[in-house]
């Protein structure tokens, strides 16, 4: 799969949803109810940090749930990628891009959404085919007006800005139109997943889903 067909899948992916849960996950036996009440909120697409020794048998779990993607988030190696395919992730998610990485996911076929910042690590991005990137840290790297800047001399590429995204910012992303979703963290807390308090996952879930562009 070359880089200009995985963009093109999570293109597809990152349309689903305005808003793609961005997770860490540490008993993998809570992933399953998750997952549930995530996709019954509105948001299909998910994405599981490798950050916690829990990441693969969660994304197992997170892969038979109906309606659901769930992708591999952190993915900085080969190995990351391959793992990720093996456990079941549909998607890996990665803070930047690599020419190793480029050349595990061409040969796993796994679809790759590889984060840039600056001008030049989008225009190589571009060189090497993908158009749908992730924009990290976001908040940090000056976000909604940094994005803003770099539709006009790069307007074929898009983003999912991801980092200190949040409520009370993620509608200055979505306005953007080379922003097609945000990747948020706060869709499931600590304390929701501790309690099994699901009813409140899939609240904010219904919540974030209902954001829209414009």
């Amino acid at each position: 799969m070359t880089p200009r067909q995985q963009s093109q899948k999570t293109r597809a992916l990152c349309q689903l949803a305005p808003v793609i849960p961005v997770i860490v996950i540490r008993d993998a036996g809570t992933a399953g109810d998750m997952a549930r009440a995530l996709v019954a909120g509105g948001l299909p697409v998910l994405e599981v940090t490798l950050r916690s020794d829990a990441a693969l048998d969660a994304i197992r779990a997170m892969a038979d749930v109906e309606g659901g993607h769930v992708g591999a988030g952190t993915v900085l190696t080969p190995d990351d990628a391959r793992r990720a395919k093996d456990a079941g992730a549909a998607f890996a998610v990665s803070p930047g891009l690599t020419d190793r990485l480029i050349a595990a996911c061409e040969e796993l076929a796994l679809p790759l959404l590889p984060g840039a910042v600056t001008a030049s690590e989008v225009m190589r991005a571009a060189d090497a085919g993908f158009d749908m990137l992730k924009f990290f840290p976001a908040e940090a790297a000056g976000g909604a007006a940094a994005l803003k800047s770099l539709a006009g001399p790069l307007p074929k590429i898009s983003f999912c800005p991801t980092g200190g995204v949040s409520p009370d910012n993620a509608r200055s992303y979505l306005s953007l139109p080379n922003v097609v979703c945000v990747g948020g963290s706060w869709i499931v807390t600590d304390a929701d997943v501790s309690a099994g308090n699901w009813p409140n996952i899939e609240d904010r879930a219904r919540s974030a889903a209902a954001l829209r562009q414009g």
